[in-house]
């Protein structure tokens, strides 16, 4: 332990940029008992072997963020850059956002653009397990297990059907290697999580691939990921025109999971939807859109539309995602940045109101 707390003394004069370490008090910790001291470090296990992090902890337990909350706050205080003692509100809600069509329908088309593909994700954990940071091999799948049977609620629901998908040896629902990267090809699984060095050391990728698959809508448009960073990780995707549809079909789903008797998703009382990383704390969401902007894009930079996309809390990249080049016909992946302290309607609002800026910069480059 007097290893870990001098390694920390040490980062924290040679990694300003590793937001946890630097927020870590050794006052606080020395104030708290022995078993609180090695669920603190452990949260920080990420960043010490990784301590060119941004953030660099993980919770390890749902109740970490509330019981080991001024070292959580702090954090969060940090990086989604509010003050300390900011509670977050969840509300799907459109009905109080200003600067909305009134009768609440998005609609693309009323911008003049085409059908483009839309995706909204949403982390969620289960109250009665812990993160997946201390998640031990038989938790990991009995927890698979208990999603497979409800899962089947979904499956047999006219308007999701679809199949399960396991890459735990033995399941009933086991997929081989080629059908496993043939997923993996088609952006529907996640790869092999013992090669990202964060989740690893955080032991989030621990007893891989054991606990881990995926639930595939049949339309492939709705995707559940059971045990990677978070239990599950569910997914909606659609080529549309209308923002609402693609939010209300993945709140419907949420609300059919969250109903089912044993399943209860963790939530804080302060903090919202409880997630493994602190980045995606509160609604757990991120909501984007794939749009052509060739003027703005022109000669593959993305530097002009970052500019107006930047005071509206937007995010622009590839759509291959962070770091990936503009489409050859300019298409950019465009996405709320915040988590926290903000609704989910509110997201999807600035969603739409971002897109609409963006076209109609982009249709005056075009006219001039």
């Amino acid at each position: 332990m007097n290893d870990k707390l001098n390694l920390i003394k040490s980062l924290q004069a040679s990694q300003p940029g590793n937001i946890a370490i630097q927020c870590f008090d050794d006052d606080y910790y020395q104030s708290l008992d022995a078993t609180k001291q090695l669920r603190l470090l452990k949260c920080l296990n990420s960043g010490l072997e990784n301590p060119t992090s941004e953030v660099g902890c993980y919770a390890n337990l749902p109740t970490d963020y509330d019981e080991l909350k001024p070292f959580f706050e702090a954090v969060l205080s940090r990086y989604h850059r509010v003050p300390i003692g900011t509670k977050h509100i969840n509300n799907w809600s459109l009905d109080s956002i200003e600067g909305l069509p009134g009768n609440g329908k998005l609609d693309l088309t009323e911008l003049g653009l085409p059908a483009l593909s839309m995706r909204v994700r949403v982390g969620r954990n289960l109250a009665n397990y812990p993160l997946p940071a201390s998640m031990n091999l038989e938790q990991r799948v009995e927890l698979e297990n208990n999603m497979i049977e409800a899962f089947q609620q979904l499956i047999d629901h006219p308007k999701y059907g679809g199949g399960y998908f396991s890459l735990t040896p033995g399941s009933k629902n086991f997929i081989n290697d080629n059908q496993y990267h043939a997923l993996i090809k088609e952006h529907i699984m996640f790869k092999n999580m013992d090669e990202d060095s964060y989740l690893t050391a955080a032991g989030i990728a621990a007893d891989w691939p054991h606990g881990r698959g995926c639930y595939i809508s049949k339309d492939r448009g709705f995707i559940i990921w059971v045990g990677e960073e978070d239990h599950l990780r569910i997914m909606c995707m659609e080529k549309g025109s209308v923002l609402n549809t693609v939010f209300d079909r993945l709140k419907n789903a949420l609300d059919v999971i969250n109903n089912i008797e044993g399943l209860t998703f963790a939530t804080s009382k302060d903090f919202g939807i409880v997630t493994s990383c602190p980045t995606n704390l509160g609604t757990a969401m991120r909501a984007s859109i794939h749009i052509p902007l060739p003027n703005l894009t022109a000669g593959g930079s993305d530097a002009r539309a970052k500019q107006i996309a930047r005071p509206l809390g937007l995010s622009v990249r590839g759509i291959g995602g962070e770091h990936t080049p503009v489409g050859d016909d300019g298409t950019v992946d465009i996405s709320p940045s915040a988590r926290f302290c903000i609704t989910e309607g509110e997201i999807l609002a600035s969603l739409y109101q971002g897109i609409a800026l963006l076209k109609a910069e982009e249709d005056q480059l075009t006219s001039s």
